[in-house]
């Protein structure tokens, strides 16, 4: 039996068809749109190891790796990159100045935290679809996803002001390709806006020189470096409050594109969390950085409405391949900056979007204040990126707004209406 049913003929879209997760197209489409949730992924998933002083090859494998482990644990009905996340930047290097942990502690840390999700998987699988509905209402997901869509505004933005004109062009393309072209052009926009984007900046010279040299002087094949974990008590409760982070960026991955597909995901997000807690503790054990569903792969997904997990296995591939290919890697790394940020400005604006729908499919009432303190409270907290120190541990906006989102919403809404029925008694 295959693996995937080929959509109609493989090679033509109507305009509104939707590529399912156990569909994909004709090969050579495939492997398309592959390389776009590559390009996706790459620049946050190579960042990560660069703040945090893990080796960069190790971090792409074990991202390829873990991207296909969790594949194979949903059973290709969940599509996902698991991307290096951002998020452990902050709390990793806090462990570090405050903790005196070494790489070792930070990777037994992170094994740690694949764990945890990995039993919160195994719970949410046991007990059903009623654990995650009374967990995680639509309200609840659906501020997730805009909160996750939108803290990576600042990157967007930021990226994109370093070279305006190569972004500029690159946003531009997609955006056109997306709203006025139609079949295959408007489903791969985002990889034709970086190849535009890309060639304008080559043009202008704005490809960085030193980037081009260490394209000439990698080897066409390394091995990745890989680094012991160890268990240091120390460092856990530095990395310890991410848990929640990936819980939610999980979550919110499963719920975005079952409402962006159409599909009911909602009993494959036990699989989903016990794929994604096995990633990053694969990560953990081998010197990656710790692994979760990449934002912008999702808002790809959103942007082409194709979600067949060919397509993401087809970018775990490449990143295997990549990182044994130290040359090729350091092609792709050349893509400029702004290139990056002008693909950014589309997808997590559309990912953004789909939190919003979420809310208004689900009827979510406005005029409620619960809603409009605790959940506008908590959005501002993540998308501003609130860091705090508590002591010598820091918490960053995505922490401190999944805990307004996931935790505090809850208890508020049960406060709430326990007082308003007492009143009616």
């Amino acid at each position: 039996m295959a693996l995937w049913t080929v959509h109609g003929d493989g090679r033509q879209l109507v305009d509104e068809a939707v590529v399912g997760s156990g569909e994909r197209l004709s090969w050579p489409l495939t492997v398309g749109f592959g390389l776009q949730h590559l390009i996706a992924m790459f620049g946050t998933t190579m960042l990560v190891p660069l703040l945090t002083g893990f080796p960069a090859s190790t971090t792409l494998l074990l991202s390829g790796l873990g991207t296909l482990l969790f594949l194979l644990i949903t059973r290709n009905r969940v599509p996902a990159y698991l991307g290096a996340s951002v998020a452990f930047v902050v709390p990793m290097g806090a462990a570090v100045d405050h903790g005196g942990a070494g790489q070792g502690a930070l990777l037994g840390a992170i094994m740690m935290v694949g764990l945890v999700v990995f039993t919160f998987g195994v719970a949410v699988k046991a007990l059903g679809v009623r654990l995650l509905e009374t967990a995680m209402p639509p309200v609840v997901t659906g501020g997730i996803v805009l909160m996750i869509g939108l803290s990576l505004a600042p990157q967007a933005v930021s990226s994109f002001g370093v070279q305006p004109v190569p972004a500029a062009i690159t946003l531009v393309i997609v955006v056109l390709a997306t709203v006025l072209s139609r079949g295959m052009p408007r489903r791969l926009a985002v990889l034709l806006g970086v190849l535009g984007g890309w060639i304008c900046a080559a043009l202008l010279g704005q490809v960085d020189p030193a980037r081009l040299d260490a394209v000439a002087r990698a080897p066409w094949f390394g091995l990745p470096e890989f680094v012991t974990p160890q268990l240091h008590l120390s460092a856990v409760p530095f990395v310890a409050p991410m848990v929640l982070v990936v819980l939610a960026e999980l979550v919110g991955n499963v719920k975005a594109v079952a409402a962006m597909s159409g599909r009911n995901l909602d009993g494959q997000v036990g699989d989903a969390l016990i794929g994604g807690g096995l990633a990053t503790t694969l990560a953990g054990a081998g010197g990656g950085s710790a692994l979760s569903s990449n934002a912008p792969n999702v808002g790809v997904m959103a942007a082409a409405r194709v979600y067949s997990t060919a397509a993401c296995m087809i970018a775990a591939v490449g990143a295997v391949l990549l990182a044994f290919c130290p040359k090729l890697s350091a092609l792709i790394s050349t893509m400029p900056l702004g290139v990056f940020g002008g693909a950014l400005f589309v997808v997590v604006g559309v990912l953004a979007l789909v939190g919003v729908r979420i809310w208004s499919e689900a009827g979510v009432d406005f005029a409620d204040p619960v809603n409009l303190t605790v959940l506008g409270t908590a959005l501002v907290a993540g998308v501003g990126d609130l860091t705090l120190s508590l002591g010598a541990l820091r918490l960053t906006g995505l922490v401190w707004g999944s805990i307004g989102i996931v935790l505090v919403y809850p208890v508020l809404r049960g406060l709430a209406d326990a007082v308003s029925a007492h009143r009616e008694a």
